[in-house]
């Protein structure tokens, strides 16, 4: 499970929302939040690394990453969607919804 940390802010005309998370070695890895949404109860949060350097931009791989909001004594968590169903189910989801965003056709 990857732990929420703070989030990373900037000074410019568009400020993207970005996460902190900690993996389980102690890597911090910062992404950029493209959406979030509800889903059969649960809050999931559609993710990309961040690359700040616009150079950087051309050779990153920026995979979609779907995360699922969880709770637990110590607050809240990011962590995979195991289950192929629900990870099939959600990336429809968001794929509907960047499509609606983005003016994307297939």
């Amino acid at each position: 499970m990857a732990e929420i940390k703070e989030p990373v802010q900037e000074q410019e005309d568009y400020t993207p929302d970005l996460i902190t998370l900690e993996d389980e070695e102690g890597k911090e890895h910062t992404f950029e939040v493209i959406d979030a949404a509800d889903h059969k109860g649960t809050h999931y949060m559609a993710l990309v690394p961040y690359v700040e350097d616009e150079q950087q931009l051309v050779n990153a791989d920026l995979d979609l990453i779907l995360m699922k909001v969880g709770q637990d004594g110590q607050g809240e968590y990011l962590d995979i969607v195991e289950d192929d169903e629900e990870l099939y189910e959600v990336s429809q989801m968001f794929e509907k919804r960047l499509r609606e965003f983005f003016e994307i056709e297939k």
